[in-house]
């Protein structure tokens, strides 16, 4: 293995810390993008919207059945 000089040794760290910095600062705005709950409610609106249109029409569904078998019972 060839030795390297101090300088190498300090400008491969230097290298390092930099990629390093780059990465927290995407990682932070990913975590930023994903944790933010209005931006979600916005991106997914329409996939919300038929998820509640279809949880209404199953618990109208649910009540309907309810209602006919009090009246033959």
């Amino acid at each position: 293995m060839a030795q390297r000089s101090p300088t190498e040794i300090r400008s491969s760290i230097e290298a390092n810390r930099h990629e390093l910095a780059v990465s927290v600062a995407r990682l932070r705005g990913e975590v930023e993008r994903i944790s933010d709950w209005r931006g979600q409610l916005e991106r997914h609106r329409s996939e919300l919207t038929m998820g509640a249109a279809a949880v209404g029409v199953l618990l109208a569904t649910s009540m309907l059945r309810r209602r006919r078998r009090r009246r033959r019972g």
